[in-house]
């Protein structure tokens, strides 16, 4: 078996590898004993091998889609970084206390905030009384 192979390279010339790479057995990626770092359905950090569906902020207790236009400019800003948590799921952000994000899921948040008025009513007559 000759010590080197030569590929085409995706247009850009030929690649060389070497023979001791093109084993036909699998071998384990370099991603797979990586961990991610999950909220759980208390609100603690949980190590994980999958990476989060979803992404929030902890402050302002909300969740959204990870590719949410409103999130990736507050990360182009800056300050949303260190408060950035992921979740596994819905149910697990919700669990959590978290609330949809207004701008990347309207429906949900639209469900939320129709679920929540009936408190906010209940609450706006004890003041008034």
């Amino acid at each position: 078996m000759p010590s080197a192979v030569c590929v085409p390279d995706c247009g850009s010339g030929w690649k060389c590898l070497s023979t001791a790479r093109l084993d036909w057995r699998p071998q384990p990626m370099a991603s797979d004993n990586k961990r991610y770092l999950l909220t759980d359905e208390t609100g603690h950090v949980q190590e994980s091998p999958l990476p989060g569906t979803l992404g929030g902020h902890r402050r302002n207790r909300l969740y959204g889609r990870l590719d949410c236009r409103a999130a990736l400019q507050a990360i182009a800003r800056g300050g949303y970084v260190r408060h950035r948590v992921f979740f596994a799921n819905k149910a697990t952000a919700i669990a959590a206390g978290y609330r949809p994000c207004a701008v990347c899921m309207p429906e949900e948040y639209a469900a939320w905030k129709s679920a929540l008025a009936p408190e906010t009513k209940k609450n706006q007559q004890k003041v008034s009384l």
